[in-house]
């Protein structure tokens, strides 16, 4: 008979004890300032290196872990901290996931240490995809890639938007269309080393929540790239394209492989924001006294309370198992990558609006971190595909019918 607990084990116990400690006392208080100050909060990224938390050595242990939970656990208290400074210090791990589902194991080996760099020379990483008219609609990217065979060079051109650490990255990971008329099965992923020319950082977006975390525009205009730099190489991307142009079905899609690996880890952010938000109102609720008692003896707040928990847990529950399936190779028939994102991030947005109708007054202004936390949950819902397309991909998956 085999065992079954979801009780974590000494390993995954000692690592969100470590973790949770780093986001009290470090990044949740800074949380407010670095909000206010909509910067990239270098002081709290260095002292993530400085203690291991913001390494390549971190990231491998995590991903390591058989059970898939480790990554996830960490990713949801680093959100309890604060969704924005959490961005910040994972928003390398875009573009690193995007090495690591597209490149080669040599590529991985001489690409992913340089988006982290070390204690004493922090590097950051970034993934662009997304485009002023290509948004939710990948296969619509403008940006392309023309190989120039006599320098064996790629030349890159196009204007990426919402991109996290977009232009201050030192490695961005850049998907291009090599050929637009096969639409997304026509895509590559290219890496932009750092010093390139032709690559420059365009509008910086001013945003609703996560102001920690840098976001902006990448212009590359005849940014040229080592042929090396193709994730994958040549021969395999020239296969891919033959065999889509003889009517067969492509292997993977640039963009969908990294976000099939990354959607139950934003699911695990949106808990983090969603716990942070529930754990606080429950305390005002206990404390906060109207007409003679505590408002928790209130059945209209309590109940708020209950349902809040609730849905915390299942979302809980749907990140771990579908973190779980990646780690252990189970395909997702079904979209459970989808939905952990779809539903964690929807629990955090209902979660911090509560929230605010718990502290009522006190909820809305920014001496309270809840009105924060609620601006921070919006996200959950449109970045790595919005709710909109994380119900297309389910159902999808569960009729087996091209859905509109």
């Amino acid at each position: 008979m085999t065992d079954f607990s979801m009780e974590l084990n000494e390993d995954q116990t000692t690592l969100q004890d470590w973790v949770h400690g780093f986001s009290e006392n470090v990044i949740r208080p800074a949380a407010h300032e670095w909000d206010e100050r909509e910067e990239t909060p270098w002081p709290i990224i260095e002292e993530a290196a400085k203690i291991g938390i913001y390494s390549l050595d971190f990231m491998a242990n995590a991903v390591a872990d058989p059970t898939g939970l480790s990554m996830m656990i960490a990713l949801e208290e680093l959100a309890w901290g604060d969704a924005g400074i959490c961005m910040a210090l994972m928003g390398t791990t875009l573009g690193v996931a995007a090495i690591m589902a597209n490149g080669t194991p040599e590529q991985q080996m001489e690409w992913i240490p340089q988006c982290f760099g070390t204690p004493d020379d922090i590097k950051i990483a970034a993934f662009g995809v997304t485009e002023p008219d290509a948004g939710s609609d990948v296969s619509s990217l403008r940006t392309r890639a023309v190989y120039d065979a006599a320098t064996d060079e790629w030349v890159l051109n196009g204007t990426k938007t919402w991109i996290t650490n977009g232009g201050i990255a030192n490695v961005h990971v850049i998907v291009a269309s090599v050929d637009p008329e096969l639409g997304s099965r026509g895509q590559a992923s290219f890496v932009v080393p750092e010093g390139t020319k032709g690559i420059r950082m365009g509008q910086k977006f001013q945003k609703m929540g996560i102001r920690a975390s840098h976001t902006a525009e990448v212009v590359l205009e005849d940014c040229r790239v080592p042929g090396s730099c193709l994730l994958g190489g040549k021969d395999k991307l020239d296969e891919q394209l033959a065999r889509v142009r003889e009517g067969k079905r492509a292997s993977s899609q640039a963009a969908m492989a990294t976000f099939e690996s990354t959607r139950p880890a934003v699911g695990a952010q949106a808990l983090g924001t969603a716990r942070a938000a529930y754990e606080y109102s429950l305390e005002y609720a206990k404390e906060r006294k109207q007409f003679g008692r505590a408002i928790i003896e209130n059945q209209a707040i309590a109940f708020k309370l209950a349902d809040m928990k609730m849905h915390i847990d299942a979302a809980r529950l749907l990140v771990w198992r579908a973190s779980w399936m990646a780690a252990t190779r189970k395909p997702f028939l079904n979209g459970e990558g989808s939905m952990s994102k779809l539903y964690a991030g929807e629990t955090a947005v209902k979660v911090t609006e509560e929230a605010i109708q718990i502290l009522g007054g006190y909820g809305y202004v920014r001496d309270y971190p809840v009105e924060r936390w609620h601006r921070d949950s919006k996200i959950y819902t449109i970045f790595e595909g919005t709710s909109e397309i994380q119900r297309l991909i389910i159902a999808r998956a569960i009729s087996g019918v091209h859905i509109r």
